[in-house]
Formats: structure tokens, C-alpha cells, sequence
């Protein structure tokens, strides 16, 4: 996907000469209410199309925008996509489409659902240049064929490592961390474009951990198969505030081997997994790795130690970050 050059000079003479400037760092305690974040929880549209790829490999741009409309009228119950992008964001907000890259081309976002988002984005009257495409690491975007840009008149791309870390520490139950400003003065919401995707760790990797590209720590987190480090970041008040809506790129997947892109555990799903419940969402998720590993002969996460408890500690009562349970979830076909 070809980004154009953003220049935010401006902004880096803005925020000063880094974390030291500020002085030490000063800890932000999450409060909230016992609200379930979600605008729909436990509910899942799961839209598929099984000509996604008609010739092979490469999904078919229009098809992919075709699916992604599908599934935000399904889920916001509207006859036009429009209306339902409406819902999520509003013309003067600068919206962040946090996509996941660190392995590389093979199975990161893919760049035509990006292309996708960000083209209903515009048409919901978010200006291009208020549209930033982010990760951690400029090197990460750019392995996953993303160009880096700055200038300020169209759409923006680039790492946390471009433009620093707010210097304040929020914590939230095990975790503290610094946020990437991307998320903390940049973006006023953020749309979370994970993919389907095992991990050798922590089970897998969608919704909830996709958000640990933003903070400067992720490596700390990984103990005990995530739980409660996962939810705990997300519950930082940036990340539970801004992030509005999850988009699963099912188009591709791994259930095996995962973050890392190996050939030999990658399929081709051809679905798009959305909701505004990421807990939900990564309930649907992880049941669809768990069945194509049953049928490659693989066995279970929890047989291999890594079932992803932390998604059922992000629905308890001290998270409430949406609905865990099977029976309580709600998977609309699109």
C-alpha cells in the first residue's frame, strides 16, 4: 500500500526533547465503572467469502471492501456502510488504525484492508490527513511492505519509535507501562486491526494483545501465558477510552508457529472477524485456531499449555472488558 509522506516536525518540537524533559515519569490509575466497555457486548459478525482469492494468494481489493461492508452494516444493523462508520468516529477526530506487522509482508494486516478502512473513514468525513497508521516500530511497517510517512496533508504511517512515549506510567492491576503518544495525544480513537493468529506464548495474539504494540514494555508481560498482563494493559484508560471497534483480519491466518509467519501453519480463512467487544472477539477467534489445529492433528492450546486464560480474566469483574462465555456470545454470519 502506498502511504503518502506525512511531515509532523511540528508536532516533535511540540513534545519536546523525549522522556527526560518531563522529569520522572508519574504513575495514572485506571478507575472505572462496572459499564461493559462494549457499544454491543458479546456480539461477533463473522463475514466470509470464499472467492476472496480468485487467483490464489492475493485477496481481490473490491472483495475485501465488499466483506468489510458487509460486516459493519451487520453489526451496526444499517442498510449503508456509511452510516455505520458514522457510528464509530466523527468528521474532526484523528482516528489510528493500529495494524499488526512484526512478521513481516507474509502475515501482517493486510494492506487491502487497511486501504478498505481507510477509504470508508473518508467517506464517513474523517480527512485523510487525520488517519494515521501505526505500530511499533518503523522497521516493522516497512518489513510488512508499509511506507513510512509524516506529511500532514494525507495519510500518515509510522512506529512508536518515530514520535516517542508519553512519559507518565499507567497501571492497571500487574502492569506499568509508557503509552506511545500515537495513542495518547495523536489519536482521539483508535480502529484495532489484529490478525488471526496463534502465539508460541501466550496462546494468541488478536484483540487484546494487539495493544501491546502500544506500550514500550511488552516483553515483560509475557509470564503466565499472559494473565493477567493482557488485560491489564488494556485497561489502561487510553486503550479501554479510544479503541472503538476491532476488525479481525481473518483474511489470512496461523495456527501454528504464530506471531512469526511460517508457510507451513498459514491459511487462508478469507474472513473478517468485527466487533466493538474485544474480549468476544478473541473468544471467536480463538475457537477458530483451536478447530483448524483439530484439523491438522494438532493438539489443543490448553493441551500444549498455552490456552489464553487471560481472555476469561478480561471478562471478570475487576476488567468487564466484555463477554468470555461461548453461550453468551453472539456470532452474527454476514
Amino acid at each position: 500500500m502506498a502511504v503518502d509522506r506525512r511531515n509532523f516536525l511540528w508536532r516533535t518540537a511540540k513534545l519536546g526533547g523525549g522522556l527526560f524533559a518531563f522529569g520522572l515519569p508519574r504513575p495514572v490509575f485506571a478507575q472505572y465503572s462496572s459499564r461493559a466497555a462494549a457499544a454491543f457486548p458479546g456480539l461477533v459478525v463473522r463475514a466470509h467469502d470464499p472467492h476472496l482469492r480468485p487467483k490464489g494468494g492475493k485477496a481481490d481489493p473490491d472483495k475485501v471492501a465488499a466483506l468489510l461492508d458487509r460486516a459493519m452494516m451487520a453489526l451496526f444493523r444499517v442498510d449503508r456502510p456509511v452510516d455505520a462508520w458514522r457510528k464509530v468516529v466523527k468528521p474532526g477526530e484523528v482516528v489510528g488504525l493500529k495494524v499488526n506487522c512484526i512478521a513481516g509482508r507474509g502475515n501482517a494486516t493486510t494492506h487491502e484492508l487497511v486501504n478498505a478502512v481507510a477509504e470508508r473513514l473518508r467517506k464517513a468525513g474523517i480527512h485523510p490527513g487525520d488517519i494515521v497508521v501505526w505500530d511499533r516500530l518503523n522497521q516493522d511497517l516497512q518489513e510488512a511492505g508499509y511506507r513510512i510517512q509524516y506529511k500532514k496533508n494525507k495519510l500518515r504511517c509510522f512506529g512508536n519509535d518515530a514520535v516517542g512515549y508519553d512519559p507518565r506510567l499507567f497501571t492497571f492491576g500487574s502492569a506499568g507501562s509508557l503509552l506511545s503518544r500515537t495513542i495518547t495525544e495523536i489519536c482521539d480513537a483508535v480502529i484495532n486491526l489484529p490478525v488471526l493468529k496463534d502465539h508460541g506464548i501466550v496462546g494468541v495474539t488478536l484483540a487484546l494483545k494487539n495493544l501491546f504494540g502500544a506500550i514500550h514494555n511488552p516483553n515483560k508481560y509475557h509470564l503466565n501465558v499472559g494473565d493477567p498482563y493482557v488485560p491489564d494493559v488494556f485497561m489502561f484508560p487510553p486503550i479501554r477510552k479510544k479503541v472503538r471497534l476491532t476488525i479481525c483480519d481473518a483474511t489470512i491466518g496461523q495456527y501454528e508457529g504464530g506471531p512469526s509467519y511460517i508457510p507451513r501453519w498459514f491459511w487462508y480463512p478469507n474472513t473478517l472477524l468485527v466487533a466493538t467487544d474485544p474480549v468476544a472477539l478473541d473468544r471467536v477467534g480463538w475457537e477458530m485456531i483451536e478447530q483448524k489445529r483439530k484439523q491438522k492433528g494438532l493438539p489443543s492450546l490448553k493441551q500444549v499449555k498455552r490456552e489464553p486464560r487471560y481472555i476469561f480474566t478480561a471478562a471478570d469483574k475487576n476488567h468487564r472488558l466484555g463477554v468470555a462465555d461461548l453461550q453468551k456470545i453472539k456470532v452474527v454470519e454476514a
